[in-house]
């Protein structure tokens, strides 16, 4: 008999992980991945942050610790914490703002994207160009009526963050109500971040349209080691009484949990009565789709952030991580001066996070991966934590032999 699921569209496997795929059959001694969003050691093995194991080892030995069901909302401890994150102490206190706890960050911007599709409807939403890749798969399954659209954000002639070009975007072109889609720190794939002036007039300008900012944070304290410096951006947001606006945060990359999945969605509305009708559609949203979260990561990350001396080491944790990636950017860099590549390389220092737009063109990419085992996106995002000091060395010689066998 013919399948039900005969006229099934064929669907193209994820990029990413098809080129994570690729690198682990690669059995070449030579082989580097350059693409994963994941953390690597100096032996580019994976790192378990020693706070986390700690906060494992404290889960293990309490009696107290069972498998039932969390709330709806999730670890109210984890949301607790995690709202300190983002908005202060005391803006974390405010009535106005709903929680809920999410499926690390992916499912914080789908939550997201269905409570604001459900309610204020927007006409359009604003994607940086370019942005994380599954920005848009996760609106277009939330709701194929919003509008995707895009505004500057890269600029390849000088590798910089183009401020005026997507101000100019939104000036003429966004509506009242339409969500703008904003990387709280360490874009990505680019590196590239407003300066705090420019993330002021963002601000200014959202309520001046009417837009309703969206933030996606995955990298608060890992992109720079320090938690105040990158969560900068959200907390001037939050302190402006006339902007309600949304953050999607992810616990995945800041504490190593990659495969946890722990994470949270806030949605700061201008009152507690507002506030309450979203928490229970949120709750509402997620009985639908998961019923509970899990426990188990929600429970290491909950205890870090609630624990003073847990707190403390995390922090180092955090620096050791941004400070590994810091020292690889200038290998790289030193490494692409010291052969003399053609080309400008300044912006690999001031890139900031996991991932850098080197400025690797398609057709380089591909002969990275080709020619001499490199896997990286096609787009020319590198992932700076696969480097080391013992390949840093290959992947630069590798880049700066595509780049003169593409000399026009």
């Amino acid at each position: 008999m013919a399948s039900h699921f005969a006229t099934a569209p064929a669907v193209n496997e994820d990029v990413a992980f098809s080129i994570i795929r690729l690198a682990a059959a690669d059995l070449n001694p030579k082989t580097t991945s350059l693409n994963a969003g994941f953390y690597r050691d100096e032996k580019g093995n994976p790192w378990i942050l020693p706070v986390v194991q700690e906060a494992k080892n404290r889960l293990y030995e309490d009696p107290t610790v069972n498998h039932e069901y969390l709330p709806i909302r999730g670890n109210s401890k984890l949301l607790e914490g995690a709202r300190k994150l983002v908005f202060g102490e005391e803006e974390a206190l405010n009535p106005s703002i709903a929680s809920i706890q999410t499926i690390a960050g992916t499912g914080a911007n789908h939550i997201g994207a269905r409570i604001l599709a459900d309610t204020i409807k927007p006409k359009n939403v604003w994607f940086p160009d370019p942005t994380w890749s599954n920005h848009p798969l996760i609106w277009e399954k939330a709701d194929r009526n919003i509008k995707q659209r895009w505004y500057p954000y890269y600029s390849p002639t000088d590798s910089s963050f183009d401020f005026n070009g997507m101000v100019k975007r939104l000036e003429l072109e966004s509506n009242p109500g339409d969500v703008l889609i904003l990387h709280a720190c360490a874009h990505n794939p680019t590196g590239l971040d407003p300066s705090r002036d420019q993330w002021i007039l963002i601000a200014d300008l959202c309520i001046r349209l009417g837009l309703f900012p969206l933030f996606d944070s995955a990298y608060q304290g890992f992109a720079s080691g320090d938690l105040e410096r990158d969560g900068w951006a959200m907390r001037y947001f939050a302190n402006k009484e006339d902007l309600e606006m949304g953050i999607a945060q992810s616990f995945s990359k800041n504490f190593g949990l990659y495969a946890e999945r722990v994470g949270a969605l806030h949605i700061k509305t201008t009152s507690a009565k507002a506030a309450h009708n979203v928490a229970n559609l949120l709750e509402q949203l997620a009985r639908s789709e998961l019923t509970s979260p899990p426990a188990y990561g929600a429970r290491i990350v909950e205890m870090v952030l609630n624990d003073e001396e847990l707190f403390a080491k995390w922090k180092l944790d955090l620096k050791t991580m941004s400070s590994r990636i810091s020292e690889m950017r200038h290998e790289l860099y030193n490494e692409l001066i010291r052969l003399d590549t053609p080309g400008r390389w300044e912006h690999i220092l001031t890139q900031i996070g996991m991932f850098s737009y080197v400025g690797i063109t398609e057709r380089q990419a591909i002969m990275l991966r080709d020619e001499y085992h490199i896997y990286l996106l096609n787009t020319g995002r590198v992932a700076i934590t696969g480097l080391t000091s013992d390949n840093v060395g290959y992947v630069a010689s590798s880049i700066d032999a595509v780049v003169r066998k593409t000399a026009t």
